[in-house]
């Protein structure tokens, strides 16, 4: 079939909405009409490196609903409205083990440009446009293995759910399956974006104490406050260090860096109480620590933690039942935008106007 697709044909291009060819979806995989697309940093970072093949269809935070099963699909059926999510092999030690996060194919089959079979369904004039995420959302249909695929409750509003496949998934996850916090523990999230404010909505589920927001721009602590921290810094201003260790009597238990800043992953650290723990989940570069101090006096770690440490289909409709709740308003990080509005969604989401941009694609 034609559908509409954003493509991105070289390093740093615009998207451009073109036609493009998707196939029938084969045996355990599932074809979606997409409803809408959250905007994730990770497409940024795989529209400006070569993460996957060009040219590439990215999106990788879609929800829709399902229009065509492939042969052996179980537990999913056509008009189940569904979020997709990464891919993953099911069968490594870590898959099996509940870990998919860190399936030992989880670059292979996320950034290679294929599904698992080792091709695209994507095509234009015959020649094959590399898939992303085992997705490709940015498009008016996509197909996705059963695996990657998370039936949701029809009740709430498809469009907003997109992101809880990713970017929110991450930041809530690291809180609630990763550090599992309780009362009286101290948490610090570096940066309020996306993945940040969903980690402090989820460190007031768990009921934390001190929960604490670090972040350079005003009008994003003021909404890091309203769903829940406890005390804010301004990075640029504040002795972060010190006020933190301060306001907890020590240093938190746990820290969430989102930054990728080599200088705020090394101060996550150091506002950390002995045996305290900090989760890097942004892309991050080279980083210079002072072992010693920095880590190993103190006995603290420092732990790398993808997609939230997740099983999506899990973990996806947990967040939906504390949305519904009341308990983890996600909603008020969003922007929706029209799909031929995508270039300027993601000029939006850099400049940091908006938090979570989410293109609407299809009608509901």
């Amino acid at each position: 079939m034609q559908i509409q697709a954003a493509i991105t044909r070289q390093q740093g291009a615009p998207f451009a909405i073109e036609t493009v060819r998707l196939a029938e979806p084969r045996a355990r995989e599932v074809r979606m009409r997409i409803i809408a697309t959250g905007v994730c940093h990770t497409d940024a970072v795989a529209r400006d490196i070569p993460l996957s093949p060009y040219p590439v269809v990215l999106g990788h935070e879609g929800a829709g609903v399902i229009e065509a099963v492939g042969e052996g699909v179980n537990g999913l059926a056509v008009g189940d409205h569904v979020v997709l999510s990464f891919a993953h092999c099911g069968a490594c030690e870590t898959c099996l083990t509940g870990h998919p996060t860190v399936c030992l194919r989880f670059n292979e089959l996320n950034f290679d440009g294929h599904l698992e079979d080792q091709t695209s369904r994507l095509s234009q004039d015959g020649t094959e446009i590399a898939t992303f995420f085992g997705q490709s959302s940015f498009g008016s249909y996509a197909i996705a293995h059963e695996r990657n695929v998370v039936k949701v409750d029809p009740d709430v509003d498809l469009a907003l759910l997109g992101p809880l496949g990713c970017g929110i998934q991450t930041g809530a996850g690291t809180v609630l399956n990763h550090f599992r916090p309780g009362f009286g523990h101290a948490i610090a999230v570096y940066g309020c974006g996306a993945v940040g404010l969903s980690a402090i909505m989820a460190a007031r589920i768990a009921g934390c104490r001190h929960i604490i927001a670090i972040d350079i721009h005003d009008n994003r602590l003021a909404l890091a406050r309203e769903l829940g921290a406890t005390l804010v810094l301004n990075g640029g201003t504040a002795d972060v260090v010190a006020e933190i260790r301060r306001a907890t009597s020590g240093g938190t238990h746990f820290a969430v860096e989102t930054t990728g800043v080599p200088a705020v992953v090394r101060q996550s650290l150091q506002a950390l109480r002995p045996l305290g723990k900090s989760a890097i989940v942004g892309v991050t570069g080279e980083v210079t620590l002072d072992i010693h101090p920095d880590l190993m006096a103190e006995g603290k770690t420092m732990v790398g933690v993808i997609e939230g440490d997740s099983v999506p289909r899990v973990f996806i409709p947990q967040l939906v039942a504390y949305y519904k709740a009341g308990r983890f308003p996600f909603d008020r990080l969003v922007k929706f935008y029209d799909f031929a509005d995508i270039n300027q969604a993601f000029e939006d989401s850099k400049n940091g106007s908006v938090v979570k941009p989410i293109l609407r694609i299809g009608a509901s």
